[in-house]
């Protein structure tokens, strides 16, 4: 593993993580630093470098976009398992993808999990639909996209330990699930429902990539993002969205000193945002006047 690295300094710390953010949106402010710290420490030693400074020229450098990712992928936390938030997702389909159908009709709903993770998330909204009647192609489509490479390997393998199913049900595991080497396996028939994709929130060129969206769901991402980070994905996703889509955070998560652009809906049992119908026009939260967005 090579020898044992300095600590960074002050300096060389803001440098990694004003990179960081200004690459993908991740924060790191001085209660992480240690964790931080060890996690680069790793990676330097395991380059063979001899100290942080020599880390960052590389980062800065020719090859510096592969070994960020390879970063990202050692910084972030994917916590997540299926159903999560399981009133929010039947909110999903049992209110606003028939709402959706009713005025989108001829097309398949277009369905975005933003930071999906291993990919829980996104096949969890393929298998509940299913079970609610809804038929994927026709009725709906789901796109999923994550900057962690290593964690869309694993989406996409669709291999899953018994964390990954603290909610969900015997019955669901039995339809949708078949034992195999290292856990279960997600069925075929859900998971080529679910188009992955690697994809930077902060990335322009990509995202201007992608089609309008009717539904996006971005929980639990917003939390390792500052406020600028947070203000900037908001409107990404304004601009994504058709008029009258809808974004789905976290249930710890919400728009307040954000954005004022989005409309609350209340659902039955859960609270979810809304782009207006009318004019496509964005008013982040302090903008003196709205501005135009370009889908």
């Amino acid at each position: 593993m090579g020898p044992e690295v300095a600590a960074a300094s002050d300096a060389e710390f803001r440098m990694l993580t004003d990179l960081l953010r200004r690459h993908c949106g991740l924060h790191f402010g001085p209660e992480s630093r240690t964790l931080f710290e060890r996690r680069v420490q790793r990676r330097v030693r395991e380059l063979e470098l001899t100290s942080i400074a020599a880390y960052h020229l590389l980062l800065r450098g020719a090859q510096g976009d592969r070994e960020l990712a390879r970063l990202v992928d050692e910084l972030t936390i994917n916590e997540t398992y299926f159903l999560r938030e399981r009133g929010q997702l039947r909110a999903l389909v049992e209110e606003i993808l028939p709402e959706l159908r009713g005025r989108h009709v001829g097309r398949p709903l277009a369905i975005w999990s933003a930071g999906c993770s291993s990919g829980e998330e996104p096949y969890s909204v393929v298998l509940l639909a299913q079970e609610a009647g809804l038929v994927p192609g026709r009725d709906f489509r789901v796109y999923a996209s994550d900057v962690s490479q290593r964690m869309l390997r694993r989406a996409r393998e669709g291999v899953y330990r018994e964390a990954s199913f603290r909610e969900t049900e015997p019955r669901l595991r039995e339809r949708h699930f078949r034992a195999c080497e290292g856990g279960l396996r997600i069925s075929d028939e859900l998971r080529q429902h679910v188009d992955f994709i690697h994809l930077n929130l902060f990335d322009e060129s990509k995202l201007a990539l992608l089609g309008a969206m009717d539904v996006i769901l971005c929980r639990n991402v917003l939390i390792y993002f500052d406020a600028e980070g947070k203000r900037r994905t908001i409107a990404t996703f304004f601009g994504r969205l058709r008029p009258g889509g809808y974004l789905l955070l976290g249930h710890a998560e919400s728009l307040i000193s954000l954005s004022s652009a989005f409309e609350l809906r209340h659902l039955e049992r859960e609270l979810v945002y809304r782009r207006p119908l009318g004019p496509r026009l964005w008013a982040g939260a302090g903008d003196a006047e709205a501005r135009e967005v370009l889908a």
